[in-house]
């Protein structure tokens, strides 16, 4: 099983990335993280870097891989949800990990919201970390 959680760098996806590296011991999954990214900064460095402790942290298995070097382009218009699932089409992925900050529908509203966009397109199994 090949299992997907993108992280952005706040509390909620390194929540899930947590669970996610638990999930994957459990059910003897291939973690893959991804952090999209219209270019590489600092910021995205210290993403990945804070990813790879949580890993550690976790104490995952060496067969579990942290992919780094999936990243998209944004194009305009695009969001992070619809990104995922051309990932998850892509590269054929069996569940995606991904936390949620629950903000309310009028949030959803004007930003839209990447872990609604996945569930709504039922491609996939999906577990969402509060």
């Amino acid at each position: 099983m090949d299992v997907l959680v993108p992280v952005d760098g706040s509390e909620y996806s390194f929540r899930a990335l947590r669970f996610a590296a638990n999930f994957a011991r459990n059910f003897d999954a291939t973690l893959h993280v991804v952090h999209f990214s219209d270019e590489a900064t600092d910021a995205t460095d210290e993403i990945l870097a804070r990813a790879r402790n949580v890993l550690d942290a976790e104490d995952v298995d060496a067969e579990l891989k942290l992919s780094e070097d999936v990243q998209l382009e944004f194009r305009p218009g695009d969001r992070v949800g619809e990104n995922v699932l051309e990932l998850v089409e892509e590269n054929d992925y069996d569940h995606v990990v991904m936390g949620h900050h629950g903000s309310g529908a009028i949030e959803r509203a004007i930003l839209g919201s990447a872990a609604e966009t996945i569930v709504r397109a039922e491609a996939v199994p999906v577990t969402i970390v509060p």
